[in-house]
This record gives C-alpha cells, structure tokens and sequence, in this order.
C-alpha cells in the first residue's frame, strides 16, 4: 500500500539551508510537500518544489512590517490587526515574528515539522507542548555534540525538552549515544541517517598524482572544536623534518588565534588561511589537493570527509565522533587520535612513504564506501521512515 503524502514543514531559522537539507528537501520534494521557514524575504537559488515562507525579515523594517501584515491578512485574523499595528510602532519584532509563525503553522497544518538544531526550540516551545504536531529534531553538530556537554543550563533545558520530541535523527551513531546522555526512554524513536551525495553530481577523479610539495586541504569554520591549532602545530614538526608541504585552511581567514599561530610558529611560508567558499570551488581545490586533513576534537559524520572520499581525495583524520562509521583505518582512509600533533605528523610521513598502487587502493575504497552508506536515496528513504513511524506511533 502506498503511503500518503506528507505537508513537512523544515526550519533552521533561515532559507539558506545547510547541504544535508537542500539534498533532502529536494528528495522530499518528488513525493511531498515541503515548506522552509525562515527569517527571509528572498533566496538567490529556490529549490524546485519546496515552498518557502518568511516570517519577517530581521534586516529591513518596512519589508517586515509588510510580511506581517501579509501574513495577518492572508490568516483573516484581522482581531489581530490592531494589536499587530502596536507591536510594528513599538519595534517589538521579536513577539511578531512569534506570532507569524504561530499563524504560518496553523495555516499549514503540517503532518509533522522537522527542527535542524536544538537551539531553535524556543521558537516552538509552544507546540512542543500542545504535541498535537510531531515534531522530529536532527542531532548533529556542535549543538549536539559539545554545547549540553560544557554548559549546564543547555544540558538542563533539552533534558526538560526532549521528552516532547516525537522523533529524533542522527547524523551518526555517535551523536545518537550522545543523545541518550541528554534524555533516552524505550518508546524514543531515533534513527540513524547518514548524509547523502548526489554521486552523479560528483566525479571521481581517475587520475592522481604526489604533488611536490603536499599540498593539504583542510576545510571548515575556525572553531576550537576543529582542532585547526593542533594541526598547525604537526605541520610545525613536519617544517622541521625538512619535509615539503603546504597546507590551506579554507573557512580560517580572519581568525587571530590561527594567524598567531601560523606566526609564532614559524609556518608563512608554509601555510595559508583562506575565506570560505562556494561548493563548486570547494570541490575543484579538492581535486587539486594531494590530502584532506581533519584534525577535529568532535563531529558527526563531516560533509567535507564524505565529499572528500567522494572525490577520491585522500583522508586523515582524527577518530573523533562518527568517523569512525565512515573511515576504516588503512582501508579507505587513515585515522589518528585526537589532541595529538605527534600522530597527525607521523601520519602525513607515512602517507608520503605510501605507494601510488596503495593510495590507489584506499581512493577507490572510499569511493565504494560513499556510494553505499552516503547516496542520495538511502538518505531520503530513511528520513522518510523516520516521518512515518513518528506519525504511526503518534496515531496510536
């Protein structure tokens, strides 16, 4: 029996979606229908199917003041009209677009709402406990991963919380267990979906050469949890090794503590820290990098990794989080402890004592890896399951 189609409305607080959502919202999009809330007016690239809806624009004022009356007026709420107008003059935009998005989901009246991240339940405190909507979160990133774990009140507020979710996603079997420190119980749905590539959108490099010098890739925003410093200070052993190499951070322009770091010791000539940039660009420095190098202290199962292995670009990277799901050390990748500069050097030695017949090996491994755990398909089917069996246990 085939199974219905569902009203899912998305929300991360912008239309500008991460890659794991546009990939899914476009998947989603062929069978159901799809709605992104956001705190927008417009997006440059819309994704065909999915209906985008804003609660107001945190940047233009008269732009807001006209998507809230829009939105008034297309609910025939007009009873709110006048305390509407109040709230505009008194520049209480944050009680507004509260209430836009009370109106825009009972307007909607979705089969179930799919939140991104922790940090947006305040924005639907107030369905939460109604629960007459189910709502599904992702458990993925540093939301999930680090922020309960240093900051008690977090922890507090999603253990208070997360009893009133209906469904849960993980982007790994990692973050899954760290959920359950939060809050676990025998009826909780979670289910672990992997990220999936578009692989025919993604060539796989057939050919690949030792660049001389390495040149090593690392991509992602500057943040203690990416463990950048550890990295610069492997590649400060490597500098005194005489061994030659250039390493590129892509997302750690304009960092101090990372500039400091490349100062201090020694690496401006060996090292650079670029501004973050547009996928496509992403994916033709990959092809031209001899390396990926992840040197996290945490992660789920990274896009870059998946992408990286996609490519046939070589990884290291610590055995943090959900790697370990994704990389089989030796087999399509390698993998290091964390906090170590030791080992992240003695890695990228031992890469460059490797064969082309071994990295050969490990390149087409991975790729094999990706298409079976990350494809597109697999990804959408599971998210879909998920929807349903909330929705099944919700109609009991």
């Amino acid at each position: 029996m085939a199974l219905k189609s569902l009203k899912i409305i998305i929300f991360d607080g912008s239309f500008k979606t991460t890659p794991f959502i546009n990939r899914l919202v476009k998947g989603l999009a062929a069978k159901h229908k799809v709605y992104i809330l956001g705190f927008n007016e417009k997006l440059s690239q819309p994704i065909k199917g999915v209906e985008y809806v804003s609660l107001g624009s945190n940047q233009n004022s008269i732009k807001f003041a006209v998507t809230t009356l829009g939105l008034l007026f297309r609910s025939k709420k007009m009873n709110l009209l006048l305390p509407t107008l109040k709230k505009l003059i008194r520049s209480e935009r944050q009680l507004l677009q509260h209430k836009n998005l009370d109106l825009v989901v009972k307007g909607i009246a979705p089969d179930l709402i799919h939140l991104q991240w922790p940090s947006v339940f305040p924005w639907f405190e107030e369905v939460l406990l109604q629960q007459k909507i189910p709502v599904v979160l992702s458990q993925r990133g540093f939301h999930s991963n680090v922020r309960p774990f240093v900051d008690e009140d977090n922890f507090k507020y999603l253990q208070h919380w997360y009893p009133k979710i209906a469904g849960f996603h993980s982007v790994s079997k990692a973050v899954s267990v760290n959920g359950n420190k939060v809050w676990t119980a025998p009826q909780k749905i979670d289910k672990v979906v992997y990220t999936g590539l578009n692989l025919n959108e993604i060539r796989f490099s057939k050919e690949y050469t030792h660049s001389q010098p390495l040149k090593i890739l690392s991509i992602g925003r500057a943040h203690w949890i990416k463990g950048y410093d550890y990295a610069l200070h492997a590649c400060k052993q490597l500098k005194e090794k005489d061994i030659p190499f250039h390493y590129t951070i892509i997302g750690g322009a304009g960092d101090e503590e990372l500039q400091f770091l490349v100062d201090n010791l020694g690496l401006k000539n060996y090292v650079v820290l670029e501004r973050r940039k547009p996928q496509s660009e992403i994916f033709s420095l990959m092809r031209k990098a001899s390396l990926l190098l992840m040197p996290s202290l945490d992660e789920g199962v990274p896009n870059v990794v998946v992408e990286a292995m996609a490519i046939g670009l070589p990884v290291i990277s610590t055995d943090c989080g959900g790697v370990p799901e994704l990389i089989t050390n030796d087999k399509d990748g390698w993998l290091v402890p964390t906090r170590n500069p030791q080992a992240l050097a003695g890695a990228i030695e031992d890469f460059l004592g490797l064969s082309l017949n071994k990295i050969e090996e490990v390149r087409l491994a991975a790729r094999k890896k990706v298409e079976q755990q990350h494809n597109e398909e697999q990804m959408v089917k599971g998210m879909e399951d998920l929807y349903y069996a909330v929705l099944s246990l919700n109609a009991r």
